[in-house]
């Protein structure tokens, strides 16, 4: 199946989307680490994405807590397992890195749950944006910590709840 993508603004800058078939396989900020590259994000190609633009606009306009958008996880086992645990945090909540290791039955692979978390393809719909370090600590965001800090100001009093 071959992958297309758009971009769209928001308030923590352009976030490109990028979809196989019906599946969302990417949301990618600007400047974000891990980037895989536009290369391999297919032609820009805006149909087919407006559901997932609707929905990212209503979550910034404080008026929706979760997505209903179909995903395509691509990954290590271990990856999706921490993705799919991530999906599991309420907005306005965070998580540790140690408490996800604990949940994924690995209480010692709070490292490894940490760079899960960073090469998760599909920010803010998959919340790695919840997972704070031990202390609570803002800690490693791939799109930088102002937009992690400004994600969870969002869910915790931008009107979410």
């Amino acid at each position: 199946m071959s992958r297309r993508h758009t971009v769209v603004d928001s308030p923590v800058g352009e976030l490109t989307l990028v979809a196989e078939g019906d599946d969302l396989v990417g949301i990618y900020m600007e400047d974000q680490r891990h980037h895989p590259g536009l290369e391999t994000f297919g032609p820009r190609d805006g149909h087919g994405f407006d559901h997932v633009a609707d929905q990212l606009g209503e979550y910034f306009e404080g008026e929706r807590t979760a997505f209903d958008v179909p995903l395509r996880l691509a990954g290590t086992e271990f990856q999706r397992k921490v993705w799919r645990e991530l999906l599991e945090i309420p907005a306005g909540e965070t998580r540790t890195y140690g408490q996800l290791a604990a949940v994924l039955g690995r209480p010692t692979a709070s490292r490894a749950v940490g760079l899960a978390n960073g090469k998760n393809p599909i920010s803010i719909i998959v919340p790695c944006h919840r997972v704070v370090g031990a202390n609570g600590s803002l800690t490693g965001y791939g799109g930088g910590l102002p937009r992690k800090r400004f994600l969870l100001e969002l869910e915790r009093g931008g009107g979410l709840f």
